[in-house]
């Protein structure tokens, strides 16, 4: 989709330029389709190589169908294209936090139960189209809500502070999203060890350090098999990297 390509900024600024204001409002595919064509024609003056616009916008737009409207209505809340495009755009982590607090925070830019709930809705949509929702908790986004209140001495409404404070615990509703970003900084990312498994060196992508046995390493092809080596049993704790430390 290359969404990954394009800053939280643009995506913001070209919601206001399709005046994108109303959430609750629902968008036809051809507004979508007009929205993704901004997108993708200011990505391919940056990166022409890689942006075929037409191919870029019809992809998009089945990806934000199938998440946001399985049954082929053809249309989808504004805020659920925010929210899509939004979780997926290029932008350090906390930095993505507070854009998604701010499209759903009301006037005050404070935030009620039902507007965070709103939110991890749509957010969870994604995992939920991919059959991964059962790892992040299931559907229900009601217990991540009280929890955030909860922490918050149960106050009717709550600040971005407060949000992204919630936020840095990795609730269950959302722990995709920070899971995402550190898959993405492991991709390319290179250790200097060894794997005690399978001896790849360095390691590429995950490094995974015994807490148990000295100077102990595997790497992530190993790791996510279950491989065990030297009497290392499962159930030992790790340390999980995304990037290379000394």
């Amino acid at each position: 989709l290359l969404v990954d390509l394009l800053d939280l900024n643009t995506t913001s600024e070209v919601f206001k330029q399709h005046k994108l204001s109303q959430n609750d409002q629902l968008i036809g595919v051809q507004d979508v389709i007009s929205c993704l064509t901004t997108i993708y024609s200011g990505l391919e003056e940056k990166h022409k190589d890689m942006v075929n616009v037409p191919l870029c916008v019809d992809m998009c737009l089945n990806w934000l169908l199938n998440v946001y409207d399985s049954g082929r209505t053809g249309k989808i809340r504004v805020q659920s294209l925010k929210i899509g495009l939004m979780s997926l755009s290029k932008g350090l982590l906390e930095e993505k936090y507070r854009y998604l607090f701010k499209e759903v925070a009301g006037p005050t830019e404070m935030c009620d139960q039902r507007q965070l709930g709103l939110l991890l809705h749509d957010a969870i949509q994604i995992p939920r189209q991919l059959g991964e929702v059962a790892a992040f908790g299931g559907s229900n986004i009601e217990p991540s809500v009280r929890s955030c209140f909860q922490q918050n001495h149960n106050k009717p409404e709550i600040t971005v502070k407060q949000f992204i404070d919630w936020m840095r615990l990795e609730p269950q509703s959302m722990v995709w999203l920070p899971v995402l970003h550190r898959v993405a900084a492991a991709e390319t990312a290179k250790h200097q060890a060894k794997c005690n498994i399978c001896k790849e060196c360095p390691i590429v992508g995950f490094r995974y350090r015994s807490l148990k046995h000295f100077n102990y390493d595997v790497c992530q092809s190993c790791f996510f098999s279950g491989r065990t080596a030297k009497g290392h049993k499962l159930h030992y704790p790790m340390v999980e990297y995304c990037i290379p430390v000394s």
